[in-house]
């Protein structure tokens, strides 16, 4: 999508702090954080929410899932962490491309 942040983020276009890459996905800073460790994990194909999921955009999720769990020690996470997935405008979700909020670094509040 042509006007998608995180399409141009993942095209090199907007500069991000990448802490990880690979050719499904990309992990990098929150620019506006939420807690001492605020991550995105971003699918390099564009869709905008879980209702777009079709069985090959399932499996990528469970992919990215899977890798955030594998790189938990690496992102300063073996503590614990918490993952948010915003769907739609009345639950945060300002821009319309999946991504996984990853927050953790410290005790975590619930509200």
């Amino acid at each position: 999508m042509e006007n998608c942040i995180f399409c141009k983020i993942v095209a090199g276009e907007i500069p991000s702090a990448k802490v990880y890459e690979d050719e499904e996905m990309v992990i990098f800073k929150d620019v506006a954080p939420k807690a001492k460790i605020h991550l995105l994990c971003v699918p390099k194909e564009h869709f905008a929410t879980v209702m777009e999921l079709t069985d090959e955009r399932a499996a990528l999720v469970g992919r990215m899932l899977q890798k955030i769990g594998r790189l938990r020690d690496m992102l300063g996470l073996a503590d614990g962490f918490r993952l948010v997935v915003n769907q739609g405008e009345n639950a945060g979700q300002t821009v319309h491309h999946l991504h996984i909020h990853i927050l953790g670094g410290e005790t975590l509040p619930w509200e």
